[in-house]
């Protein structure tokens, strides 16, 4: 997936637990945690507001863009077989 999921650097930088940072954004843990581990397919709005007010930080410190690799199409003229 191309956008990787940068929370756990910032609450180390933060030294805010997992459980603390939950209990301040008002979200569940399991939902913290699938958050923080990559695992959610989305993410609301709301919710990142709250943890980036409670973090003192940019969404762009908690998400990256990382494009995946284009595969270059094979050249043919290339075959050893010719």
């Amino acid at each position: 997936m191309p956008i990787i999921v940068r929370l756990n650097r910032v609450m180390v930088e933060q030294k805010i637990t997992l459980t603390e940072l939950a209990e301040r954004v008002g979200i569940t843990l399991a939902n913290l945690s699938i958050l923080k581990t990559g695992k959610a397919r989305a993410v609301r709005f709301s919710t990142l507001e709250a943890i980036c007010r409670e973090l003192k930080c940019q969404p762009g410190d908690i998400l990256e863009y990382v494009p995946e690799p284009v595969e270059q199409p094979r050249d043919l003229t290339d075959s050893k077989d010719s």
